[in-house]
């Protein structure tokens, strides 16, 4: 007699969480230029954006090798800043405070590109959330 099996039910596996982005602050963006372009070979593109005189830098890099940003330092601790992507930065927000970290910047769009929202892990180190969305207002 034929015997049946169950199927079990297959677990989607979850996108890898993998940096986007990052952003350089910098006291004189010139020499921030100078030193990384002569360092890796980056280039920098002005580009419009929230922050006056914001900096595209392009890695050089394949398509899946991140580019960043480069911009005026903020405030005196500021350090690089990785952006690492998520199918929802509500739902990432939920978990980064239930894991015992911070919300330091909540959701903020970014006109046809996404979402971002800026967190604070347990050890004090600062990082952001990112999530794709052109409809992003």
């Amino acid at each position: 007699m034929a015997t049946r099996t169950k199927k079990r039910a297959v677990k989607k596996p979850q996108a890898a969480a993998s940096v986007v982005w990052f952003e350089v602050p910098a006291d004189d963006l010139d020499r921030a230029k100078k030193f990384y372009g002569a360092l890796f070979g980056w280039s920098f593109a002005k580009i419009p954006a929230a922050i006056d005189d914001y900096w595209h830098i392009d890695t050089g890099g394949k398509d899946a090798t991140p580019d960043g940003g480069l911009m005026p330092r903020l405030y005196p601790e500021q350090s690089i800043t990785n952006y690492v992507g998520v199918p929802s930065v509500t739902m990432a927000m939920k978990k980064v405070e239930k894991l015992g970290g911070t919300i330091c910047k909540l959701k903020t769009a970014v006109p046809g590109m996404g979402y971002f929202a800026i967190c604070q892990e347990t050890e004090g180190n600062t990082f952001a959330l990112w999530e794709m969305n052109e409809r992003a207002k």
